[in-house]
């Protein structure tokens, strides 16, 4: 595998990069077209950008409108090193706490990238008109997160991710009404078409009449998100799947990192059998809220009845630097010891506290409902409490997946001309992301990243031969994708495909969530097998092959299936324990993740061999030039 990291200073290679590429000149763009899947923020930038460019798009969601891609559901923030607290922020520190973030295990010249990339992306996004919150003065408000020391986060409200969808989305709707983008709602990608080793379409699926269709490109673009929900009961929409990442593995394009799945620690707890997902709070929520357990052990006293002498304020205790603020995999599995020793609250005993008292006493409640209160009335929505007069219930819960397929410094996969994005990569997080650096890394990608490095790639397409729908590979493809959902409708078992996701996720959850053992992990790869067996014995699909939403489910849980087992063999293969992936063998004397850069300073790319044959692994080695590897603590 080849990274394709340009040469020079680490500040200098992505300007050399630019001052590099190959350009296509406008009366040529008119005859090449990009496929994109997703609409998301990097999806419908790229697109937007890609057409504004001259290029003609087609732009494919299983959603009814782009508007309800999955990015909506961010809220906290995205990050920008614009310094605007005077507070010691610059490219290098964000770049820093990024790579320190992520447990050194991700490319420096990626990294440097987005943070360098991240001021630029706040100007956009307020000429587009997205709302970020101001001071009286009128300057841009920001924020803290976890893992940092300095406000770099930029929000509206609790709805950052939607207020940024929106303006991407204004940029694409512009494009659609010019007719440079061809814009198919309800669509779902089944296969991705290779002819010569290159990506030149896909097989989609029409959700509202369940006909194949066939659709060509001159390059395909995947922002399709991350595949979190395979645990089921996580932070993710339902709809939300890894079917396009995987199918497109499946024809040739390595997965990277796959093990490195984020659990979020400040969901709302599971409250019984009967959820189909969980709910997400605002990381941003820490900036005011102290986290706490009683400091006895199964305490069932109301929370205000418990006395300050008598509560374990255990992130304070435990990391003083960062506090509340520590990261996200840090602040999870501190929460699931005190949990798991018998200190958990709510109904379930599987929560903690995330209590605002202190910060409401000394601001003033307007004040905290100014910056917080559409989460504080999500949260007595669902659960019917007043957070302002008691403490929050919080949870860990999975949420955001640092793995998917593999790219190179270009944003492309193993296939040429076949470019991901955003979530869907693997490319900028490491071990562990850090909170408000998705939105930044799907803008970025989209708005200033592809739209140089996919037309760099399409210079060298302009004299190839045209591939067309009527090409055999399209054939191939298709027949391949219906006799997929045959066989799925044929099997006529008595189980419907959720059953087979709840068990797959609650395996998952304990052995490949939070903490990871080689015993846990053999038993899972195990059991995965026997249920995917299960599944092709006992699945029941009701209706047939047109407007059918068990046949989409069941689909997407065969994939699951196999990408459940393949994330168990990278933790099993990667025996130290980094960010988000802890493998219980591997800690510290006090409990914290142990590395081993000896062996393992490498991002582990695995290789499709067929469905019951194991993946190959192609380990791309780190190499770190600007920073020393040292070992990530927060005390």
């Amino acid at each position: 595998m080849d990274a394709k990291i340009p040469p020079g200073p680490l500040a200098d290679k992505w300007n050399y990069y630019k001052a590099h590429a190959r350009l296509v000149n406008p009366a040529n763009r008119k005859k090449m077209k990009v496929i994109v899947v997703g609409t998301g923020l990097a999806g419908a930038s790229c697109a937007a950008s890609l057409a504004e460019q001259g290029y003609a798009v087609d732009c494919f969601c299983f959603q009814d409108s782009s508007r309800r891609a999955h990015s909506v559901a961010a809220q906290g923030g995205v990050n920008a090193c614009k310094n605007y607290k005077n507070d010691g922020d610059s490219v290098y520190r964000m770049f820093y706490d990024t790579i320190k973030g992520g447990d050194f295990r991700s490319r420096e010249a990626n990294v440097y990238r987005l943070a360098e990339c991240s001021a630029a992306l706040i100007d956009q996004a307020v000429a587009q008109g997205v709302p970020f919150a101001r001071e009286y003065s009128g300057y841009l408000d920001n924020r803290s997160f976890g893992g940092v020391q300095v406000s770099r986060t930029f929000y509206a409200r609790g709805q950052t991710g939607q207020q940024l969808l929106l303006g991407a989305y204004q940029a694409l709707m512009r494009q659609v009404h010019t007719g440079k983008v061809a814009l198919h709602t309800r669509h779902e990608m089944l296969d991705l078409v290779v002819v010569e080793g290159k990506a030149k379409g896909i097989i989609v699926r029409d959700l509202e009449t369940g006909k194949l269709e066939r659709y060509a490109a001159d390059a395909v673009v995947l922002a399709s998100g991350g595949y979190g929900k395979i645990y089921y009961l996580s932070t993710l929409a339902m709809g939300c799947n890894a079917s396009a990442i995987w199918r497109a593995h499946k024809k040739g394009a390595y997965m990277a990192g796959v093990s490195w799945v984020q659990v979020h620690p400040t969901s709302l707890p599971q409250s019984g059998q009967h959820q189909s997902k969980l709910t997400l709070m605002s990381e941003s929520l820490r900036n005011d809220g102290r986290i706490w357990v009683p400091l006895k052990a199964g305490d069932t006293r109301h929370p205000n009845d418990i006395p300050e002498p008598e509560r374990d304020y255990y992130l304070e205790r435990r990391y003083p630097s960062f506090g509340n603020l520590a990261p996200r995999d840090i602040s999870s599995r501190a929460a699931k010891e005190r949990i798991d020793a018998g200190h958990g609250v709510g109904a379930m005993k599987n929560a903690v506290y995330l209590d605002f008292s202190k910060a409401i006493g000394e601001q003033g409640k307007d004040k905290i409902a100014e910056k917080y209160g559409n989460l504080f009335t999500m949260y007595q929505k669902i659960t019917g409490i007043n957070a302002y007069a008691q403490p929050m219930l919080i949870s860990p819960a999975a949420h955001f997946t640092m793995g998917g397929l593999w790219v190179d410094y270009t944003l492309m996969s193993t296939i040429a001309g076949l470019f991901v994005l955003g979530e869907a990569n693997f490319s900028d997080h490491g071990a562990n992301r850090l909170g408000a650096n998705s939105l930044l890394q799907a803008c970025v990608d989209g708005y200033f990243v592809a739209p140089y490095t996919i037309p760099d790639y399409l210079a060298g397409e302009l004299k190839a031969e045209k591939v067309t729908t009527a090409h055999p590979a399209f054939d191939l493809a298709e027949a391949l994708a219906q006799t997929k959902i045959d066989e799925l409708l044929s099997i006529q078992g008595d189980l419907p495909a959720d059953y087979f996701h709840k068990n797959l996720g609650r395996l998952l959850y304990d052995t490949c969530g939070l903490s990871r053992s080689k015993e846990g992990l053999e038993r899972a790869i195990r059991e995965i097998g026997e249920l995917r067996q299960e599944f092709y014995r006992r699945l029941k699909v009701t209706g047939d092959d047109k407007v059918n939403t068990e046949l989409e489910k069941a689909g997407r849980v065969a994939d699951y299936l196999e990408l459940g087992a393949l994330m168990c063999r990278d933790a099993l293969a990667r025996e130290e324990s980094c960010g988000a992936h802890f493998r219980e063998e591997y800690q510290t004397e006090d409990g914290e993740a142990m590395r081993n850069d000896r062996d393992f300073c490498y991002v582990s790319a695995w290789e499709w061999q067929g469905a019951d044959q194991p993946h190959v692994l192609h380990p791309e080695p780190l190499v770190f030039e600007q920073v020393a590897l040292s070992t990530r603590s927060y005390k």
